[in-house]
């Protein structure tokens, strides 16, 4: 219901760009140049309420999206899905998590529906991705339409990096999780990549209450809408409710 209301005023009209012109259905795969890496998206449907979908850690549109990408409500939305640099299909560069990684990713995901001459857009997180549209919906409120976060968290604590570390060697992780990841991006690079990731989020812990972007929440000023797993086994459920006492009207 949050994403069935009317399109932002001011939005421009969406104009379906290549093979969607003709089947509004059909998903269009490519890449743009932006912030001087080539980033690749997925674009389908052509409502006039446009949608970022963000994906998780060492996730792609695709892996993450598939499903929304399928069966989201074309007429209403134009959906867009994207890698964040060094993930899916935008390698090179690799992967890295220098401390400022999800503000860079914020503004990537800003900067490519822009390029993509998007006015105005609602944002669709989960996990590293509802981190990086927390930043982005703070940082850039003109553009944000509407959020919607799950699985997301504004800080790391000591217990956190303890549960990132039981997630350190993907030779343990269940086949589900772990072969989808494995062919997109071949073992060695997942594996790396996902220890890169581990001590890359954990050097959160070492800031003041772990920080991570609990100073923008207040500055969170569209609707917001929070989901949580009860038994979401990588984010305790404290983090979500931290975000929603944060984020004035959210639900």
């Amino acid at each position: 219901a949050l994403l069935q209301l009317q399109p932002p005023a001011g939005a421009a009209p969406l104009t379906p760009r290549g093979p969607a012109a003709c089947y509004g259905t059909s998903i269009t795969s490519a890449k743009i140049q932006v912030n001087g890496v080539h980033l690749h998206y997925q674009q389908t449907g052509e409502g006039s309420h446009a949608v970022l979908l963000l994906p998780g850690m060492l996730g792609s549109g695709q892996t993450d999206f598939g499903p929304q990408l399928k069966s989201m409500n074309k007429q209403l939305f134009t959906v867009v899905a994207w890698d964040p640099r060094g993930y899916g299909k935008s390698i090179p560069p690799s992967r890295d998590f220098p401390p400022d990684f999800f503000e860079r990713d914020a503004k990537d995901a800003v900067d490519l529906m822009e390029a993509l001459k998007f006015k105005k857009f609602s944002l669709l997180g989960w996990s590293d991705g509802g981190i990086t549209a927390l930043i982005a919906a703070a940082k850039y409120p003109n553009l944000i339409h509407k959020l919607v976060v799950w699985g997301a968290n504004a800080s790391v604590t000591q217990e956190d990096v303890r549960i990132y570390n039981g997630i350190r060697d993907v030779s343990k992780w269940s086949e589900k999780v772990r072969k989808p990841l494995e062919e997109l991006y071949g073992h060695k690079y997942f594996a790396e990549t996902c220890e890169a990731w581990v001590d890359g989020i954990s050097r959160f812990a070492e800031n003041s209450d772990g920080n991570i972007c609990q100073q923008l929440l207040p500055d969170i000023k569209c609707p917001t809408f929070i989901i949580h797993g009860e038994k979401d086994p990588l984010v305790p459920q404290a983090h979500a409710e931290y975000i929603h006492k944060h984020i004035k009207g959210s639900r």
